[in-house]
C-alpha cells in the first residue's frame, strides 16, 4: 500500500513495515487483546505531531501512538471501556465524524470496467451496487473515521503531504458507501496520496484453526486516472517486525505493485499474479473484477504453504477500499457496496 507508479517502481516509505513512520498521522483502530479500543470519530481533534508513547499504548495526549504502517495506530493496552461509556454513531454527519460537506459529489465519468473473473471458475457474483443517498457520515478530514465496531469506515489519506488532493467519504453503512477524491500524478512518482476503506479488525484467531474468511463486495466507478480497489490484510500484528501485509488488487487501472511477480496462481477461481517484496505479498487479479462473494482463506493457505507464514500466523485486521494515485485533476466518485468480512 505503500505508494506505487506506472513505470514499475514503487515508492516506498522511509522504514516501510518494520520501523516506526510516527510522522504520518492515522486514526485506525487496532485489535487489542479480543476487543478493539473506541478511536474518537471526529478526526479534525487529532494534533499535527504525537508526543512519544506512555508505554500503554498511547501517548501524553492519550492518542493512539502511530506505528509503521501509514493508515495503522496502536491502541492503547488498557482494557476497552463498557458499552455505557462508548458513544454511538449518530445518525447526524455533525456529529458522527470529521468535518466535510454532505453532497454526494460528482459522479464518476468513464466506461465501466470488466466484470470477468480471471480465469478458472469465477467467484460468485455480489447484487448490484446499492446507492448510499442519505448518509450518516460525512468526513472531508484526513482522517475521519466511523466506528461501527466491529467494523470502520475510515477516509485514510496518508500520503497526501506535498500534494493537492480533496477527498470526502459518505457512508450510509459499513458495507454502503462512497468517495469522492481530486488529485493528480503531475509529479510523475505515482505516489500513492489515499485509500479509503472500511475494516474489520480481528482478535487474532490462528489462521489453521479457521474453516472459512468469506468476504463480499461490489464497486463501481471507474474513471480515467491511477487506482485500484483492493484488500489490505494484516498479519501477525500490524506494521510489527513479526507482521506481513497481504493485498488482493480486483480491479486495477495503471497500478505496480511493489517487488516483483514470483508466482501465477488460482485461488476460490480467480487467476493472480503473485507480487512479493520482503512481508509485503500482493495478489492482482489477471482480469479485473468488480463483484464477489469469496473465501480468503485460500490466500492465506497459499502463503503458508510457501513457507511466507508459520502455521502459528494469525489474522489481525482487513480492509477493503480503493488505493489512488490520480483522478487526473477531475472530482470523481467511487462506490463500494455488500462489504463484510468474518472468520470461523
Amino acid at each position: 500500500m505503500y505508494g506505487a507508479t506506472t513505470g514499475g517502481k514503487r515508492r516506498l516509505l522511509p522504514g516501510r513495515g518494520m520501523s516506526a513512520a510516527i510522522a504520518l498521522l492515522a486514526g485506525c483502530a487496532i485489535v487489542t487483546g479480543c476487543g478493539v479500543q473506541q478511536v474518537s470519530t471526529d478526526a479534525t481533534s487529532v494534533p499535527s505531531a504525537r508526543p512519544a508513547s506512555t508505554g500503554n499504548g498511547v501517548d501524553a495526549l492519550g492518542q493512539p501512538v502511530l506505528i509503521a504502517s501509514p493508515h495503522m495506530a496502536s491502541m492503547p493496552t488498557t482494557s476497552a471501556p463498557s458499552s455505557a461509556s462508548k458513544p454511538h454513531p449518530s445518525a447526524s454527519p455533525s456529529t458522527a465524524g470529521g468535518q466535510g460537506s454532505s453532497g454526494s459529489g460528482s459522479s464518476g465519468s468513464g466506461s465501466s470496467g470488466s466484470g470477468s473473473s480471471g480465469s478458472g471458475s469465477p467467484a460468485s457474483a455480489g447484487p448490484p451496487p446499492a446507492t448510499c443517498t442519505n448518509p450518516q457520515f460525512t468526513s472531508s478530514a484526513q482522517y475521519g473515521m466511523w466506528n461501527l465496531n466491529p467494523y470502520y469506515v475510515y477516509n485514510d489519506m496518508w500520503g497526501i503531504s506535498g500534494y493537492q488532493v480533496t477527498q470526502t467519504i459518505n457512508a450510509c453503512s459499513f458495507s454502503n458507501w462512497y468517495v469522492v477524491a481530486d488529485m493528480n500524478n503531475d509529479s510523475g512518482d505515482g505516489h500513492v496520496k489515499t485509500y479509503p476503506n472500511s475494516q474489520r479488525d480481528f482478535s487474532s484467531p490462528q489462521i489453521t484453526s479457521l474453516s472459512s474468511v468469506p468476504s463480499t463486495f461490489t464497486v463501481s466507478g471507474f474513471p480515467g486516472g491511477i487506482y485500484e480497489y483492493a484488500y489490505d490484510i494484516w498479519i501477525n500484528g500490524l506494521a510489527t517486525s513479526g507482521s506481513t501485509e497481504v493485498m488482493i488488487w480486483n480491479y486495477n487501472h495503471g497500478q505496480v505493485p511493489s517487488g516483483s511477480v514470483v508466482a501465477s496462481v488460482t485461488l476460490d477461481g480467480i487467476g493472480f499474479k503473485v507480487w512479493k517484496s520482503g512481508t509485503y505479498i500482493a495478489f492482482v487479479a489477471d482480469n479485473n473484477f468488480t463483484s464477489a462473494s469469496m473465501d480468503l482463506l485460500p490466500f492465506f493457505k497459499w502463503i503458508i504453504a510457501q513457507g511466507w507464514l508459520t502455521n502459528s500466523a494469525t489474522l489481525s485486521q482487513v480492509c477493503y477500499g480503493i488505493e489512488l494515485v490520480s483522478t487526473n485533476n477531475t472530482p470523481e466518485t467511487f462506490s463500494f457496496s455488500n462489504f463484510s468480512v468474518s472468520a470461523s
